[in-house]
C-alpha cells in the first residue's frame, strides 16, 4: 500500500509499506478521507517533538472497518482514562494523552491500525447515515472548535470575534451561530482568505485591519461578549483583550510558536472588566462523538469548506495550499 511518512523537517515521502495487521484489541480500518490542517504544515516544516519519524502522518481520520465494512470516524487525541485529570472527566488536559499520526501511524495511508487505546476510550465512532466520510473527517477539527466554544461559554445573544479565517475559523464561526449568537464576526489580516472564508460562511462582518477600532464601533462601543484568537499569534491575543466587552470570555484558541509564547497582557482590563480568560487543548472523545451529531444534523455544515480533494500521492501540494492559506480545508482521500 502507499504511506506518506514523515522522515525529517521538509522530507515527508510517499512510499510502499506492507499492509498492516491488526493485533488484539485493534481495528483495521481502509482509509477514506484523511484531511489536513495547520499542524501538518507546521510538522513538515518542523517536524514535532511528539513524533519519532520515520511516522505516517494525518489524523483527522475516517474510513472503513476492514472486516466489517461499518463506516468510522477516529479520535486524534488519545487520553490514557485513567490518570486523576481523566477519572474528573478532563480528558482534554490528560498528561499522558497520545495522538494519532505522532506516537501511532496515522491515516495518509491507504490502511491503518487503529490501537487498542483508541477503543478504551470510545475513540471509534459510528458515522450517521447521510454523513460522508470527507464530511466525518472534519468532525476532529469541529470537536476541537466544540471544546473551545463550551469552555468560553459561546451562547444565546453573544456578539462573537472570530481572529483567523482558516478552517478552524470558519467552523467557529458555524458552531457560535448553531449556539446562538447574536453576530459573529471575522478577522484576518489576509485578505484574500478572509474573503474566501466570508464568502463561505457569511460573516456579519469581516475586518481585515485595526481589529479593535472596528470591532468597538460595530459594538456601540461595548465590545464583544466573546473573542476566539483562531490564529497562533500573540498580537491576537493582546487585541482579543482589548476588544472584549465587560464580563468577556477571551479563548485563546490557537497556540503560540514555543519561542515566542509571551504577550504583554493589561491586567487591569481583567480585573475591572471582569474578562475571564481561558485556553482550548484539543478535544474529548465525547467531543468527536458531539461533532459528528452537528454534522449530521445539520446544525454545522462542513461540506462546503473542504475545498480541495486530493489523491495521497498529492499530499505535499494539500500541505502547500494550506501553508499559504489558499484553501480552506483540504482532505487527502487515499
Amino acid at each position: 500500500m502507499k504511506v506518506a511518512r514523515f522522515h525529517a523537517p521538509g522530507d515527508i515521502r510517499i512510499e510502499d509499506a506492507p499492509e498492516p495487521v491488526a493485533g488484539p484489541g485493534e481495528l483495521k480500518i481502509r482509509v477514506r478521507n484523511c484531511s489536513t490542517c495547520g499542524t501538518d504544515a507546521k510538522i513538515h516544516k518542523h517536524g514535532h517533538h511528539h513524533i519519532v519519524p520515520p511516522r505516517v502522518m494525518g489524523h483527522e481520520i475516517a474510513g472503513e472497518v476492514v472486516d466489517t465494512g461499518a463506516r468510522v470516524q477516529v479520535i486524534a487525541a488519545i487520553p490514557c482514562g485513567r490518570c486523576e485529570e481523566c477519572r474528573r472527566g478532563r480528558q482534554t488536559i490528560c498528561p499522558n494523552q497520545e495522538s494519532m499520526g505522532y506516537h501511532y501511524d496515522g491515516g495518509f495511508a491507504e490502511y491503518m491500525i487503529v490501537p487498542a487505546k483508541v477503543l478504551a476510550v470510545n475513540g471509534v465512532n459510528a458515522i450517521p447515515d447521510g454523513v460522508g466520510f470527507a464530511e466525518a473527517s472534519v468532525a476532529e477539527p469541529l470537536a476541537c472548535v466544540l471544546n473551545g466554544q463550551s469552555l468560553a461559554r459561546v451562547g444565546a445573544g453573544d456578539d462573537v470575534v472570530v481572529m483567523g479565517a482558516g478552517p478552524i475559523g470558519c467552523l467557529h464561526v458555524r458552531l457560535a451561530r448553531a449556539r446562538g449568537a447574536a453576530r459573529v464576526f471575522l478577522v484576518d489580516v489576509n485578505a484574500e482568505r478572509l474573503a474566501m472564508a466570508a464568502e463561505l460562511v457569511r460573516p456579519d462582518a469581516v475586518i481585515d485591519s485595526n481589529p479593535v477600532e472596528q470591532v468597538l464601533k460595530l459594538t456601540g462601543g461595548r465590545g464583544a461578549d466573546v473573542v476566539i484568537t483562531a490564529a497562533a499569534s500573540g498580537a491576537a491575543q493582546e487585541q482579543a483583550v482589548r476588544m472584549a466587552a465587560r464580563q468577556g470570555r477571551v479563548s485563546f484558541f490557537g497556540g503560540l510558536p514555543k519561542d515566542d509564547p509571551v504577550i504583554a497582557l493589561d491586567s487591569n482590563l481583567v480585573h475591572y472588566r471582569e474578562l475571564t480568560i481561558v485556553g482550548a487543548n484539543g478535544s474529548s472523545p465525547a467531543h468527536n462523538a458531539e461533532a459528528l451529531r452537528l454534522v449530521a444534523e445539520g446544525a454545522v455544515t462542513v461540506s462546503d469548506l473542504i475545498t480541495h480533494r486530493l489523491e495521497l500521492e498529492q499530499v505535499l501540494d494539500g500541505i502547500d495550499l494550506v501553508s499559504r492559506g489558499a484553501a480552506i480545508k483540504v482532505t487527502i482521500e487515499p
